[in-house]
């Protein structure tokens, strides 16, 4: 071990240690492509084992923003990784993609080989959840950059689909359905936002909400959808997708929709979760706010003719009929 690079800050001997704690989670995301092993110089994977006969590459990347600092003062570490996950898998399943394999980036102000492992052990459960392999990483130890004990986290997804069947917004129409799928909370955005309103009414992370805490139905990780998804993707031709995430409904919802097309919203279609009253109140947000910022308790919204509505209804887990799309080129929400 190089005793002038510990001195520096950067323990050599700390980074091998979690590599060794974190292969063992690792395992547990493989799948029929994986074939490199933690510790080679760059990721591998096998396309051919998946039989595509005219595939494109989806990528995405993504963050998982000041979310980080809640799990910093409660010291949960473990469902940040879900997390990052989520945000891009979601987003390449919205292109129709099938999640392959995941990387992800992770910068530490002093590495600690247990906190290191509940972080990836989130990555590695979120890849589970999404059916994706971790060919690789990156953890830097970067002393004097981020405080002790804080990090920041990125991650990377490539997904594949036949050149025929990835979904483009030219297939949305007037009168087909916008089908709503729960989210699992506030997910990963808006919490600058959010930490200000804690902030500004001097809300302890600790205090009780329902059966919880503040900070733990914050800190509730994204859900990932890829799994039930694809299934309706298999057996049903679908129109469109829409990740709800930064930019809430006004934002997202448009880049599903071919030009000139709008969406009406029935916002009493679904029952919003007490999470977003509670923010809105404690930060005196108008109804429009929260629906530009906020996904309001939907993550992904998926659109689809009318005569596969119920079928498609019953592929997915507590979905719900939430609008139509119309000619209007505006977002209704009524």
């Amino acid at each position: 071990m190089s005793k002038k690079y510990e001195e520096s800050g950067v323990s050599l001997k700390a980074g091998y240690d979690s590599v060794e704690l974190i292969k063992k989670h690792v395992a547990r995301t493989k799948n029929l492509g994986m074939l490199s092993t933690i510790g080679s110089f760059g990721g591998c994977f096998d396309l051919g084992a998946y039989k595509f006969k005219n595939p494109v590459l989806v990528s995405g990347t993504d963050g998982v923003g000041t979310k980080l600092k809640l799990a910093f003062e409660l010291n949960i570490h473990n469902t940040i990784g879900i997390d990052v996950v989520a945000m891009c898998v979601n987003d390449i399943l919205a292109q129709g993609a099938i999640p392959l394999f995941f990387l992800d980036y992770l910068a530490v102000g002093k590495n600690y080989p247990k906190q290191i492992e509940e972080i990836v052990s989130g990555v590695a459960e979120g890849c589970v959840q999404a059916g994706c392999a971790i060919v690789g990483g990156e953890t830097a130890e970067m002393a004097g950059f981020y405080e002790d004990g804080e990090y920041d986290i990125a991650g990377f997804c490539v997904g594949a689909q036949e050149k025929e069947l990835l979904l483009n917004p030219i297939n949305t129409k007037a009168g087909q359905i916008a089908i709503g799928l729960p989210s699992s909370g506030v997910h990963s955005n808006g919490f600058s936002l959010i930490r200000k309103i804690l902030k500004d009414n001097n809300i302890s992370l600790y205090e009780k909400f329902e059966d919880s805490t503040v900070g733990e139905v914050l800190l509730t990780p994204t859900k990932i959808y890829a799994k039930e998804v694809l299934i309706v993707l298999e057996k049903i031709k679908v129109a469109g997708i829409s990740h709800i995430t930064g930019g809430g409904f006004y934002e997202n919802l448009p880049r599903c929709l071919d030009k000139g097309l709008g969406m009406k919203i029935n916002k009493n279609s679904y029952k919003v979760p007490k999470i977003f009253h509670y923010l809105q109140e404690k930060g005196n947000i108008d109804e429009k706010d929260m629906y530009n910022i906020f996904n309001m308790g939907v993550g992904l919204v998926l659109i689809v003719d009318k005569k596969d509505v119920e079928e498609a209804l019953s592929l997915l887990n507590n979905a719900f009929v939430l609008g139509e799309v119309t000619n209007s080129g505006e977002i209704e929400i009524l």
